[in-house]
């Protein structure tokens, strides 16, 4: 059985120094570079999804967005809508189980990748395990067919699922980030109100610091260019 629990324990006995040397799973990358990825998880939400696509156009900022398939299948057009205006669509499974075994979990990934292939006429490559949660078995079938496991930045959690308030989700994002960061926020799962209004605060200033708002792709291939 494989089971996906709290956020950060996993059943994997190769551990984070392991598997970010072969870059098989990817938590931030080393730069001086200020750049940030932003990735939302769950989507997509008719409402939130749609109100985070506007305020990201307005910044002129890419995100990553981690989509759930029972959910991209109810809103194609904003899973269209992500590809078009730039954004990477990446693969959160099919119905965001929380227990589940490895063959069933592997039916689910193709699944999500299959639909949002047929939406876009693209195959993405990056997964992200439900709560964080893998095994080496579930990261040796990912590498086999051609997917990199993407975590975030253990101190950029935003928790926002839990709505914590808008000044928590802030002041956790504003002070914690740095160069090379992937930042965890939500954007389907249930109410994102709280999600957006930090959005509105987070977006302006991490601009005014300087901060590019960059894909996950775009993140690794800087990773891979300066060889770090």
């Amino acid at each position: 059985m494989f089971v996906l629990s709290a956020s950060y324990t996993t059943s994997a006995e190769k551990g984070r120094r392991y598997y970010e040397k072969t870059g098989e799973v990817v938590w931030e990358i080393d730069t001086e570079e200020k750049v940030v990825a932003l990735t939302f998880d769950d989507g997509p939400h008719p409402k939130y999804t749609a109100e985070i696509l506007d305020l990201l156009a307005s910044y002129n900022a890419k995100a990553t967005f981690f989509i759930v398939g029972e959910n991209a299948e109810k809103k194609p057009e904003l899973i269209l809508r992500q590809y078009n205006e730039g954004h990477e669509i990446a693969n959160h499974t099919y119905t965001h189980p929380l227990k589940t075994t490895l063959p069933k979990l592997e039916v689910e990934i193709k699944k999500t990748n299959d639909l949002i292939y047929s939406i876009t006429g693209y195959y993405p490559e990056l997964f992200r395990p439900v709560e964080g949660q893998y095994t080496d078995s579930l990261v040796q079938s990912l590498v086999k067919n051609g997917y990199k496991v993407i975590m975030w930045s253990w101190h950029q959690d935003t928790e926002d699922w839990k709505n914590p308030g808008v000044h928590r989700i802030v002041k956790t994002v504003l002070n914690g980030t740095e160069p090379g960061n992937v930042i965890l926020f939500h954007d389907g799962g249930g109410n994102r109100s709280q999600t957006v209004k930090a959005l509105e605060k987070i977006l302006p200033e991490l601009q005014k610091q300087g901060y590019e708002f960059v894909t996950i792709s775009e993140l690794l291939k800087m990773k891979n260019e300066s060889g770090k």
